[in-house]
């Protein structure tokens, strides 16, 4: 697992029961996200020079524990499978005081030709990051 988000919970990140909204799990999960694309080659550089792009088609998000404003978040993340024109991988969230494990979020991403607006696959060399960081 590589860390690909650091964070904190701020007060207008909660709801009326105080603890943090499921809208902000998902934005910090999605900061995760393009930390870890870019660990795989898959940085800012190459989507505008290749025309490419990602786009995730499912995400299942667990959540363990309550996150209140002030506590500082860690998110860790894996490569899970790695197909011709697909990566599944894991956000693990935590709170980084006290090591507990606060929320999951696993998700399907598909690599797109953006000019075609249809999937394609991925270049070997991504192929290939994805397979190295992919855990037993």
């Amino acid at each position: 697992m590589i860390e690909t988000y650091r964070g904190v919970v701020y007060p207008n990140q909660l709801d009326h029961m105080d603890h943090m909204n499921v809208q902000w799990y998902t934005s910090k999960f999605d900061e995760g996200t393009w930390h870890l694309f870019s660990t795989l080659g898959i940085t800012v550089t190459y989507i505008r020079e290749n025309k490419r792009g990602m786009a995730a088609v499912e995400q299942t998000t667990k959540y363990k524990a309550e996150v209140m404003a002030g506590d500082l978040l860690v998110v860790k993340s894996q490569v899970l499978e790695v197909k011709d024109k697909t990566l599944r991988f894991l956000h693990t969230m935590y709170n980084a005081e006290s090591g507990n494990e606060v929320a999951t979020s696993e998700l399907v991403a598909v690599h797109l030709d953006r000019a075609k607006r249809k999937a394609c696959s991925f270049p070997q060399d991504i192929k290939d990051k994805c397979t190295a960081l992919i855990s037993d």
